[in-house]
């Protein structure tokens, strides 16, 4: 069964149609990757499946209910979807700590010493655990990308959205980010990724999604996208980011 299905989705912004048609089926596990050049419409689909845009025609549909519909609580649909920006969105003011307990109090209703002690477990898991009564600006990109991955694990989400998640850090901080996804997808995590790393990928994915001018063009296995895709498109796109 499908926990994250999506049906003809389509979303504009204005006269610009950025999402065209899309469909998915994601089920429990799954590691999708969406690649493509910018504007292609990754992160707004990201955006659309945490209900954070409305969509203009289409259905989303997530463990059997559809959530596109004007009678369901956002809410209560967040509570169960996690999702890391390209922007770390670190709240300043607040130590790594008291980020990664916030949500868990406010919005989940668990208790202040149970939610440090679930943070704190993830935060060693980590490597941060010596970080954890620091303010965020005290710390590398790196560190701060891995304290809102922790911040999103922190409520046990069911699906795990990443929104470029390693494209504003430099180049040595990368692999200590995606480190962390990829032990999150061998623990069985369900996420869907929008990246530009091909190489991760195509070592975590189950499915790759090739997105052009708001389209899903071709989806399948790694192996096949990354070895043989079919559209002439993605092989253009590939050999220009593969080098």
């Amino acid at each position: 069964m499908s926990l994250l299905r999506v049906e003809g989705l389509r979303k504009a912004y204005g006269d610009r149609l950025v999402l065209d048609d899309v469909a998915l089926d994601i089920a429990a596990h799954d590691v999708v990757c969406l690649i493509g050049a910018s504007g292609s419409g990754k992160s707004t689909l990201l955006r659309c499946l945490n209900l954070l845009e409305p969509v203009d025609d289409g259905s989303i549909w997530w463990d059997g209910a559809e959530i596109t519909d004007p009678r369901i609580d956002p809410r209560a649909v967040r509570r169960e979807i996690g999702m890391v920006f390209q922007a770390y969105n670190l709240f300043p003011h607040l130590t790594v700590l008291e980020n990664c307990t916030l949500a868990q109090t406010l919005v989940h209703r668990v208790s202040k010493a149970a939610a440090r002690d679930r943070a704190r477990e993830l935060l060693a898991r980590f490597g941060l655990a010596a970080h954890a009564d620091a303010h965020p600006d005290s710390l590398s990109g790196g560190q701060q990308q891995r304290v809102a991955l922790v911040r999103a694990l922190c409520t046990s989400p069911r699906l795990l959205l990443l929104d470029e998640i390693t494209a504003a850090l430099d180049p040595e901080l990368v692999g200590e980010v995606l480190e962390s996804v990829r032990a999150e997808a061998a623990a069985g995590m369900t996420m869907i990724l929008a990246t530009h790393e091909m190489a991760f990928a195509r070592e975590v994915a189950t499915t790759v999604c090739f997105l052009d001018g708001g389209r899903i063009l071709e989806q399948g296995p790694p192996e096949r996208i990354f070895g043989a895709p079919e559209q002439e498109r993605t092989r253009q796109f590939l050999a220009r980011v593969l080098g």
